[in-house]
């Protein structure tokens, strides 16, 4: 290959440019980001960042020695694949011809239909969304957080800590009930209780109230919530509209093997675009955690490289970290497939717990609160397991 262009400047795309060139590859290396920002953290941006803890060139993912002997360009937003001629076209004009291709576009934030031209209303994706929302938390007031996944409550424990007047609003009976299980997510979530930060659940929103500037949040039962600031932590989309029409399969993010092959010879996706087959599961997954977008990269270029001729392996079981209200929050694997979940340490009361989920016995998922070691054991014993 002559020519390999990685559509996406964030964790994903960096670490799958650092996997080619680890891996040899000593071609024309194009990286196309949409962002002007060069590749840096996400998980901070609900929580340091947004307290004002850690500043901007913290957040950076390059070392300052690193050269990775590519071309960078950014805000540049891909607008589709050319398959017969091998290129990604530019909503500028532009196009980059490859041999190689690696979609790593990511996901965008979903938003809240009527929110549009509302002051006061945020998303949390990038570093510009969390610049915005740090300066209005600055000033204090009122904040209802519209959905209670980890982003919400990461954005709700940081707002407490800074002092404001927190609600959290969740359509599900119980918050994070998809990725936790109804009964650790029960657990987890009433941490918001425990510091006096209200969480209704189990009701929708019907929309904002406001001229210029949003002052509350309408329910679908009736009620209404002021709010002087509201964060919309909704999900995220994959972003794959561009590639419409190209030949890449898409199916919830781009449908890949389980090595991040696509449907295109010579094109392979990472990262929260990418949905992966999952050999133990025997279906489809799209995994938008950091360490699967930093992890997974090394298995995909791989087969770039290799023209798909290398066995897939197993892909380790996702993980993912969170911190809320000075609890360490860890989990890895799939709540979804357990039948049972025990607890093996600690006691939930006391946010304090190592829960096991098993099916038929097996373990298949572990979650820890403040139990980082056990944890990390638990953890080795799963992908040892699995692989």
């Amino acid at each position: 290959m002559r020519t390999v262009a990685v559509v996406g400047a964030s964790l994903a795309g960096l670490s799958a440019a650092r996997s080619l060139r680890k891996q040899g590859y000593d071609g024309r290396l194009v990286v196309i980001g949409d962002e002007l920002h060069r590749p840096y953290d996400r998980p901070p941006l609900s929580k340091e960042f947004l307290a004002g803890t850690l500043g901007e060139a913290d957040l950076s993912l390059e070392t300052d020695d690193e050269d990775l002997r590519a071309e960078w360009l950014l805000g540049a937003r891909a607008a589709g694949l050319d398959r017969t001629e091998r290129a990604v076209r530019l909503a500028d004009g532009r196009e980059v011809r490859a041999d190689g291709i690696v979609i790593a576009t990511g996901a965008v934030a979903r938003t809240l239909p009527g929110s549009e031209g509302l002051a006061g209303v945020h998303t949390l994706r990038t570093l510009d969304d969390a610049r915005a929302l740090r300066d209005e938390l600055a000033g204090g007031g009122r904040l209802v957080v519209i959905g209670g996944g980890f982003i919400g409550a990461e954005v709700a424990s940081t707002a407490y800590a800074l002092g404001l007047d927190v609600t959290v609003v969740e359509a599900a009976p119980t918050p994070l009930a998809g990725p936790l299980g109804a009964r650790m997510g029960d657990v987890v979530s009433a941490l918001h209780m425990d510091h006096g930060v209200r969480l209704l659940c189990g009701v929708g929103v019907k929309g904002l109230s406001g001229e210029r500037r949003v002052d509350a949040v309408l329910l679908e039962d009736g009620r209404s919530i002021p709010g002087d600031i509201v964060v919309v932590g909704v999900g995220a989309r994959p972003c794959v509209e561009w590639l419409a029409g190209s030949g890449v399969e898409l199916d919830n993010g781009v449908k890949c093997g389980a090595d991040g092959r696509t449907s295109l010879a010579g094109v392979v996706a990472v990262g929260d675009c990418a949905n992966w087959y999952d050999p133990r599961a025997g279906a489809h997954r799209r995994v938008e955690h950091w360490t699967g977008a930093r992890e997974r990269p090394d298995a995909a270029i791989a087969t770039l490289l290799a023209g798909g001729a290398v066995e897939p392996g197993v892909p380790r079981p996702p993980y993912f970290w969170s911190d809320q209200y000075g609890v360490k929050i860890q989990f890895a694997g799939h709540a979804a497939a357990a039948d049972s979940v025990t607890i093996e340490a600690g006691a939930a009361d006391d946010r304090d717990v190592l829960a096991v989920y098993r099916r038929a016995g097996v373990p298949v998922a572990v979650l820890g609160m403040n139990q980082p070691r056990l944890f990390t054991r638990w953890r080795k014993q799963l992908a040892a397991a699995s692989s």
